[in-house]
């Protein structure tokens, strides 16, 4: 398994694929800018509560999301704490791009289960 997670993650990398967490936080700000409490309660939203973010996680992949210039920090009203951030073009297209493959991937995968002879349960278990 350990392996395979390496594998993985390498696959990741060489497809430039962005990690789970910063696929998410783009497709959560896919909306409208936001600030991290409402990424934080959108991805959960998103995921049906599959991801739960902490605030650590968020802001880590936020510091790197603004570093690859796929997110940016809006300009804050007067007297505003909170910080807001938005998709730039670079993130958009990037957000495409993975939602490209994902669907090419789920395609093929659905392409080959049809070829199957078990039935839909015997797969899922």
């Amino acid at each position: 398994m350990y392996c395979l997670t390496i594998y993985c993650e390498h696959m990741k990398r060489a497809m430039n694929l962005l990690p789970q967490i910063s696929f998410s936080i783009l497709l959560a700000l896919s909306l409208r800018p936001r600030h991290g409490y409402e990424i934080i309660k959108q991805v959960d939203k998103d995921s049906l509560g599959k991801i739960q973010m902490a605030p650590g996680t968020l802001y880590g992949a936020i510091k790197q999301l603004l570093e690859q210039k796929l997110i940016a920090e809006t300009p804050r009203a007067k007297g505003e704490r909170r910080r807001y951030y938005e998709l730039t073009e670079h993130g958009r297209n990037q957000l495409m791009n993975e939602l490209d493959y994902f669907n090419e991937t789920v395609s093929i995968a659905k392409e080959r289960l049809s070829h199957t002879l078990l039935p839909r349960k015997a797969l899922m278990s």
